[in-house]
C-alpha cells in the first residue's frame, strides 16, 4: 500500500481524498494556486505546495509543475479527483514515466476510451448497443449530409474528445447540420484542441443512465449498480439518484452486464463510469465512458456501503478487487443534488463571491460532501460548486422527502445558489414519478439559454 499520495486538484474533491487517505493511514500532499492560497482543506494535508498563479492553464493543468510538487513531496501515487488533468492520457503516462502511480486507468485504456470515436467502436465489438451514426469522424459538410439522410433527422453533433457538454449540437435538418457543424467544430477546438466531430441519431426524450465500475490490474471487472442522471441542464447534472426509478430489472441488469463487457473488453482498471440514454421503450445505447471518478460518486457509495476512493488506492497500489459482484448490495435509495454558486434564472451565470452565512443541514442519512466555510471565497476562476448534498433513506419516497427537508434547513448567505431551483425539481410530479427526460428542466423552467 502507498504511503504518500499526492492530489492534483482542489477544493470538495481534494477534501474527499484527503479524507479516504487519513483512513487508510496514508499520507497526503495537496497542492493548490494562488488562488487557493489559505483554504482550510489544505491544513488537514500533511504537506501542500503552491503550483502557480490562479489561471487553472498555469497551475492545476501545469502537469510538470504537478509532477514536479510529486518529486518533492516524495509521494509514491497522484490522485486526479475528476476535472482539470483526471481523464489526461498524457498526464497519466508521464506520471508513471517519473515512477509515480497514477490513481486510474492505463494510458493506453484511457485513450481508447477517452475518444468517442474509438470508444463506440469498443462497445460495438463488445455487442454493446450504441446509437446509430456515423462510422468514424466526419470529414466534410457533404458526408455529415449523407450520414444524416440515412440515419434519419433529428441527429446530434458531438465533438469526440472531451465531455461537460462542450462540441454537442442537435440539428433537425439539412440547413442546421451545416450551420452546427462549423459551430460545433470551433468550440470543440477551443475547449479540447481537438476540432473532430462525429453524428448520432438523436435519440428524443431520453434517460440519461449510467453505470458505475470498478476493474484490478488481473482483469477482474465488476458494476456497483447504475445511478440515473437526467435531471440535467445542457448537458451539466443536477440531481443524481441510485437506483435508476422506473426501471424494469431485466433492463437493469442488461445495462450493468453490458457496462462491464465494454470495461473488460478495453482492458479497463479502476474506477470508470459506463453512461447510456434510454429510450421511451427502455432500449439502450452506449454514449461514452468517464475514465474517472464522478462527481456523483456518493449515492452509489451510499446504497452500496463502499468507499469508491478508497477502492481506486487500492486497486492503483496492486491489490485484487475484494468485492465480489454477487455480494455487492443496492439498499434503499439516494440521491444527489449539486448545489452551485449560480444564478439559475440569469442563465446559470456564475455568482462568486464571499459566503457570509452558512447553516448546513443535518439528520438521519444526510450527508454534505464540501471544502466551504463562513468566509470562504467562491473564486470566479474555477467550477462554480459549494457542495454536494446527498440524502439515503429506505426509499425513494422517503429520499424526496429528506432532500427536501434538508434543502429548506440549508442556508447559504452572500451567493446566488441552485438550491431553490433544485427543491423545484424535487418537488415536481414529473421529477417524483420518473417520467422526465433529459430536457425536462430547460422545458419547465425555461433554461435552455
Amino acid at each position: 500500500m502507498f504511503q504518500r499520495i499526492l492530489i492534483a486538484n482542489r477544493g470538495e474533491i481534494a477534501l474527499r481524498i484527503i479524507r479516504a487517505c487519513k483512513e487508510m493511514g496514508i499520507g497526503t500532499v495537496a497542492v493548490f494556486s494562488e488562488a487557493d492560497r489559505g483554504a482550510h482543506y489544505l491544513s488537514l494535508a500533511d504537506e501542500a505546495y503552491c503550483i502557480g498563479p490562479a489561471s487553472a492553464t498555469e497551475s492545476y493543468l501545469r502537469i510538470d509543475r504537478i509532477i514536479s510538487a510529486a518529486e518533492l513531496g516524495n509521494v509514491e501515487a497522484i490522485h486526479p479527483g475528476y476535472g482539470f488533468l483526471a481523464e489526461n492520457a498524457d498526464f497519466a503516462e508521464q506520471c508513471r514515466a517519473s515512477r509515480i502511480e497514477f490513481i486510474g486507468p492505463s494510458h493506453e485504456a484511457m485513450r481508447l476510451l477517452g475518444d468517442k470515436v474509438s470508444a463506440r467502436q469498443v462497445a460495438l465489438e463488445a455487442k454493446v448497443p450504441v446509437v446509430p451514426g456515423s462510422d468514424g469522424l466526419i470529414r466534410d459538410e457533404e458526408e455529415a449530409v449523407r450520414v444524416a439522410d440515412k440515419i434519419g433527422y433529428p441527429v446530434l453533433i458531438k465533438a469526440t474528445a472531451g465531455g461537460g457538454g462542450k462540441g454537442i449540437r442537435p440539428a433537425m435538418n439539412e440547413i442546421s447540420l451545416r450551420t452546427e457543424l462549423k459551430a460545433a467544430g470551433a468550440e470543440a477546438e477551443k475547449a479540447f484542441k481537438n476540432a473532430g466531430v462525429y453524428l448520432e441519431k438523436l435519440i428524443e426524450k431520453p434517460r440519461h443512465v449510467e453505470v458505475q465500475l470498478l476493474g484490478d490490474r488481473d482483469g477482474n471487472v465488476v458494476h456497483l449498480w447504475e445511478r440515473d442522471c437526467t435531471m440535467q441542464r445542457k448537458h451539466q447534472k443536477l440531481i443524481e439518484e441510485s437506483p435508476a426509478s422506473n426501471l424494469p430489472q431485466s433492463v437493469r441488469e442488461d445495462i450493468c452486464k453490458a457496462a462491464v463487457r465494454l470495461a473488460e473488453a478495453a482492458g479497463y482498471h479502476n474506477a470508470g463510469t459506463c453512461e447510456f440514454l434510454v429510450d421511451q421503450h427502455q432500449q439502450f445505447y452506449f454514449i461514452e465512458v468517464n475514465a474517472r471518478i464522478q462527481v456523483e460518486h456518493p449515492v452509489t457509495e451510499m446504497v452500496t456501503g463502499t468507499d469508491l476512493v478508497q477502492q481506486q488506492i487500492r486497486v492503483a497500489s496492486g491489490e485484487k478487487l475484494a468485492l465480489k459482484q454477487r455480494t455487492i448490495p443496492c439498499n434503499g435509495a439516494s440521491i444527489e443534488v449539486r448545489i452551485n454558486a449560480e444564478d439559475p434564472a440569469n442563465q446559470f451565470r456564475g455568482c462568486p463571491g464571499t459566503i457570509s452565512r452558512l447553516r448546513v443541514p443535518g439528520g438521519p442519512g444526510v450527508r454534505f460532501d464540501s471544502h466551504v466555510h463562513e468566509g470562504y471565497t467562491i473564486s470566479p476562476y474555477y467550477d462554480s460548486m459549494v457542495g454536494k448534498l446527498i440524502v439515503h433513506r429506505p426509499t425513494r419516497q422517503e429520499a424526496i422527502a429528506s432532500a427536501i427537508r434538508a434543502l429548506d434547513e440549508f442556508v447559504i448567505d452572500g451567493v446566488k445558489t441552485t438550491i431553490p431551483l433544485a427543491r423545484d425539481i424535487l418537488s415536481h410530479n414529473t421529477f417524483i414519478e420518473s417520467t422526465g427526460d433529459t430536457k425536462f428542466v430547460e422545458r419547465t423552467w425555461h433554461l435552455g439559454g
